[in-house]
């Protein structure tokens, strides 16, 4: 069995790996694939945990987080079709729709 520390180093560093993302890029694509790795390490998290205790509570959890991370991605990428269809560019720099 491997050993519960090795699933949080790897959760720990695609959470690293998520966030350095979202911090640096600007494309909307980007944006939501760092998005689904900062959720994903959570579900590693959360099914890590899980599996070292006898109750299901954690991997119950992390289909939830599965299921929000699909819808979150469906309406994502519809606004930004709709992004670049108003547009023509998915950075996120050059669309200033939602500002004054």
């Amino acid at each position: 069995m491997i050993p519960v520390e090795l699933y949080i180093l790897l959760s720990s560093v695609m959470f690293t790996l998520g966030l350095y993302g979202l911090v640096t890029q600007r494309n909307g694509i980007k944006l939501m694939m760092c998005i689904e790795l900062l959720l994903n390490s959570a579900n590693i998290n959360l099914v890590a945990f899980s599996a070292n205790q006898p109750n299901a509570n954690g991997q119950v959890f992390a289909l939830f987080s599965i299921a929000l991370a699909a819808a979150e991605a469906g309406v994502g990428f519809a606004i930004l079709i709709s992004l670049y269809r108003l547009y023509g560019t998915i950075d996120l720099d050059n669309i200033n729709a939602l500002r004054w």
